[in-house]
């Protein structure tokens, strides 16, 4: 393999850090880039990446055109959240023998709420003889697949219990729109109401996940709805949030088993935080707690996750996989090529 081919879907803030991400590795050749958005179709990927040269690379709309026109190994989709919205986007590469890792949150573990789907992606890419992997730094890493390794020394875990606290002034200022900063608290539920605010999407599905990993059924699955945090003090975001006016959000959701939660996710984000931290609490046999102070930041991370297991998904037999299914997640620091079996 002369490098690896990767075809790059979906050019948001996302996308556009995992391309500038892969310009970065030995091995890797960005060979084609996709894109509905018209002020981004028939430019050059370098002026859209701002790197102040051409790639030779031009932006397309029209994913199966693209995909009949070059050869690739993998594609980056990084598009929606919502499997339902991906899923022509991965049927696409799949039928093209291309194989898939995307950030679509409902990805990360899709069989809990789309079984039918599930079934129907796996049995495609197997068809294909390629591999289809949902991922990201949360569903799909810190919420999920840490917890489910830290298990790998207890004898016994009677409970999990994942805390996420960002402080979101750090963050693009799409995501701070998305969790309603600056919002009275009345917009605010307005906008949960209209599902134009949704809170984290994925708590589910690292729920679900975990859930398999231990081999616990559970009675159910409860997300509750987003709760606005509100502010007690001015604080400068990507607007001046001022006191009585919404901050950010938490969302929590809990996997309840014998009739109490045995995995409880907490995802708050909000511009008042003075400490960030990524803490995983395992009561067991022995008893964990593992604090990353500081936390992880979820752009940085997504695309480190996203890019790191492209030679997992390259090595993986075809199918659908979670990130608990496949190798434990590691650093890509050489040439693509020499983690590819």
């Amino acid at each position: 393999m002369e490098e690896l081919r990767v075809v790059c879907v979906g050019l948001g803030p996302i996308g556009k850090a995992i391309a500038k991400g892969l310009l970065e590795k030995k091995g890797v050749s960005i060979v084609g880039a996709v894109d509905i958005a018209p002020e981004l179709v028939g430019k050059d990927l370098g002026e859209v990446l701002e790197l102040g040269r051409k790639l030779g690379v031009t932006v397309r709309d029209d994913l199966d055109k693209l995909l009949d026109e070059v050869k690739a190994d993998i594609a980056v989709i990084a598009t929606k959240s919502y499997l339902p919205d991906v899923y022509p986007q991965i049927e696409s590469c799949v039928k093209h023998c291309v194989n898939v890792i995307s950030t679509c949150e409902e990805l990360s573990y899709p069989y809990y709420r789309y079984p039918e789907l599930s079934a129907k992606i796996d049995k495609l890419a197997k068809d294909y003889g390629v591999t289809v992997l949902g991922t990201g730094i949360n569903p799909g890493y810190l919420m999920d697949a840490l917890p489910i390794m830290l298990t790998g020394a207890c004898t016994k875990v009677d409970s999990i219990r994942v805390i996420r606290m960002m402080d979101s002034k750090k963050r693009r200022i799409p995501y701070q729109k998305k969790i309603g900063t600056g919002l009275s608290p009345e917009e605010f539920k307005k906008m949960i109401e209209e599902k134009k605010i949704t809170g984290h999407v994925g708590l589910t599905e690292s729920i679900a996940m975990i859930a398999a990993a231990l081999g616990w059924k559970l009675d159910e699955i409860k997300e509750f709805p987003p709760e606005p945090v509100i502010a007690d003090r001015e604080v400068q975001a990507y607007v001046t949030v001022k006191p009585g006016q919404v901050a950010g959000l938490k969302s929590v959701a809990h996997g309840i088993k014998d009739g109490k939660p045995v995995i409880v996710l907490e995802f708050i984000s909000h511009a008042l935080v003075e400490e960030e931290h990524d803490t995983i609490i395992i009561e067991g046999t022995p008893r964990i707690e593992e604090k990353k102070i500081g936390g992880v930041h979820g752009d940085i991370g997504t695309v480190a996750v996203v890019i790191n297991m492209i030679p997992k998904v390259i090595n993986a037999p075809p199918g659908l996989f979670t990130m608990k299914d496949l190798p434990i997640p590691s650093a890509v620091l050489e040439d693509m090529r020499i983690y590819l079996d």
